[in-house]
């Protein structure tokens, strides 16, 4: 996991109706083939206008958006197989919080970029790119890869509606903002932020008020209602009023079990 974490990976802007559209083909039960064809002809005339260097781009965000939503790390899938379920019966505008949840499991640096973007927005109630960029820098080191990746993470954001513009270049403001009360989603998110972590486990009260979580509200539900929604975490008793969340460690035998 610490390997994922350090690896960028998450290199294009990647549109919510694109993610839209690759989940509902894999809900619709197509294979990898068909699906690939599909994004294929849904991005010939949005990225891939002219160039060899445009085709490359497109063959980049189809990769990325099968790896969140078809293939998936093995000690995802589970996580997949559920957020699919969620899909089938969330409304458009809630289903924000899946594909969020998806995306940080399969790509950690976009669960960096939004830990730093939601450190800013609660300091200062706005955030600049150029903070974010440094902030980066400081983690993944100088390098053009970062601050392209970070460009397209916060151009993401944007067009999700999670960061609105503002009167001045390069700075943003909040933008949507859900509330996550239902105790599965809830389970579930933890869960994916937890993969997004180097080492799988974090402070209960920590991983509900993360800021990589910046564009909901997450109720806090209570250890027993978490465990009664998820068999994939277990708890231990972290201080006096918290509990620490890890992910079980027979997780990927599961997942294979599950039908992986």
């Amino acid at each position: 996991m610490s390997f994922r974490e350090n690896q960028i990976g998450f290199s294009q802007r990647i549109r919510m109706e694109w993610l839209e559209q690759t989940a509902n083909l894999v809900l619709a039960g197509n294979d990898k083939a068909t699906i690939s064809a599909a994004l294929q002809e849904l991005l010939k005339d949005k990225v891939s206008v002219g160039g060899d260097a445009e085709r490359g781009n497109r063959e980049k965000i189809i990769t990325i958006l099968m790896k969140v939503w078809l293939n998936v790390p093995r000690e995802l899938e589970a996580l997949r197989i559920d957020g699919i379920e969620f899909l089938k019966r969330l409304s458009r505008t809630d289903r924000i919080v899946v594909h969020w949840g998806m995306v940080m499991a399969a790509y950690p640096f976009w669960s960096v970029v939004a830990t730093n973007v939601g450190r800013l927005l609660r300091l200062q109630g706005f955030v600049a790119a150029a903070h974010v960029q440094r902030r980066m820098k400081e983690q993944y080191g100088e390098r053009e890869t970062v601050s392209r990746a970070v460009r397209r993470v916060l151009r993401s954001y944007l067009d999700w509606g999670v960061l609105n513009d503002t009167s001045t270049k390069g700075v943003y403001s909040t933008g949507l903002s859900l509330t996550v009360d239902e105790p599965k989603i809830v389970s579930w998110l933890i869960e994916a932020s937890l993969y997004a972590r180097s080492n799988g486990s974090a402070a209960l009260k920590e991983l509900i008020g993360s800021p990589s979580l910046f564009p909901f509200h997450i109720k806090h539900i209570g250890t027993e209602s978490m465990l009664a929604a998820s068999s994939r975490l277990e708890f231990l008793r972290h201080g006096l009023d918290d509990d620490l969340v890890m992910l079980r460690k027979h997780k990927t035998v599961s997942a294979k079990g599950s039908g992986a």
